[in-house]
């Protein structure tokens, strides 16, 4: 696969980082994601990093050296993770369970794949356009859908915070079946957390995109989101892929869902809505091995 990869995250105006960036390769299979530690809740970060390492860990045992089925892998990745999140702060005896937002892609056979919960963000952009992107699961979304408030407004509205669905916490999400698209080259997928998109304009971010190579562009709006917060700037974390392959002839053909198609809903999955629910203590104390081993491996140095 042909790809460049370009990552930014700023503390901002906060007092510590709680977001997280993760992607992991083999020559055949890409997952990139960020989650974002949920500053209501005391140990966001705690949450964030648990997800991204639970993600690490299911790659890289799951991508053999290709997932079998992208949105599968998504769907119990997320699943998964929430529940670890949920035993760990029974561990910890914390007084409520961290939660996180968390956005993550796969791609794979030349098609991008997504799964999202909250309000952290994966945009694809072909031609100067965006022709996709995550609809958020929050409460000025849900006024966006019904048509009681403008897209623009979302930024600057009360409810601006207010999630309907986070990893972690007390409820547990409704994962959705994951969005998947046919990529082609120069396509860029940009997932993002809200300190990023919150204070842009998509005529912002295209503009960046379209005047300078990515790493210039992703270091501009960066600087541009921290400059327009000022002292109100959240956690900024970018993630930004550069497709650089011709058309891919796909092992399997997955349905592509146009942008006003992406569901909003909690669709019906039967029996597999609740799968990683029913994980025994078994398994998911093995998930939190794994994911300990992971962050002991991964722990900045300058971490104590």
């Amino acid at each position: 696969m042909k790809f460049t990869l370009v990552q930014d995250t700023r503390i901002g105006a906060r007092p510590y980082q709680q977001d997280r960036i993760g992607h992991w390769s083999t020559r055949t299979s890409l997952l990139l994601a960020v989650a974002d530690g949920m500053g209501g809740h005391d140990h966001g970060d705690l949450a964030a990093q648990a997800a991204i390492d639970h993600l690490s860990v299911e790659f890289r045992r799951d991508a053999k050296p290709r997932l079998a089925d992208p949105d599968v892998f998504l769907f119990r990745s997320l699943g998964r993770a929430h529940a670890a999140i949920q035993l760990e702060s029974q561990r910890l005896r914390l007084a409520e369970p961290p939660a996180t937002v968390i956005v993550a892609c796969v791609v794979q056979d030349g098609y991008a794949y997504w799964n999202h919960v909250g309000d952290s963000r994966l945009y694809l952009i072909r031609n100067g356009r965006i022709v996709s992107r995550t609809k958020d699961h929050s409460r000025v979304q849900q006024l966006v859908d019904e048509g009681r408030i403008r897209e623009e407004s979302i930024p600057s509205h009360p409810d601006r915070n207010k999630l309907l669905q986070c990893l972690g916490g007390v409820q547990a999400p409704k994962i959705e079946p994951a969005s998947s698209a046919r990529l082609a080259k120069n396509d860029i997928l940009l997932l993002c957390s809200d300190g990023l998109w919150g204070p842009l304009t998509p005529r912002q971010i295209l503009g960046a995109l379209l005047s300078k190579d990515l790493k210039g562009a992703i270091e501009d709006l960066a600087s541009l989101a921290a400059a327009r917060a000022g002292d109100e700037c959240d956690n900024i974390s970018a993630l930004a892929m550069l497709w650089g392959e011709d058309e891919v002839a796909p092992v399997t053909e997955p349905q592509t869902l146009p942008a006003h198609e992406l569901p909003t809903k909690p669709q019906n999955l039967g029996s597999a809505e609740t799968e990683y629910l029913r994980m025994t203590d078994e398994e998911i104390e093995r998930a939190i091995a794994e994911i300990r081993a992971a962050v002991a491996k991964n722990k900045p140095r300058n971490e104590t």
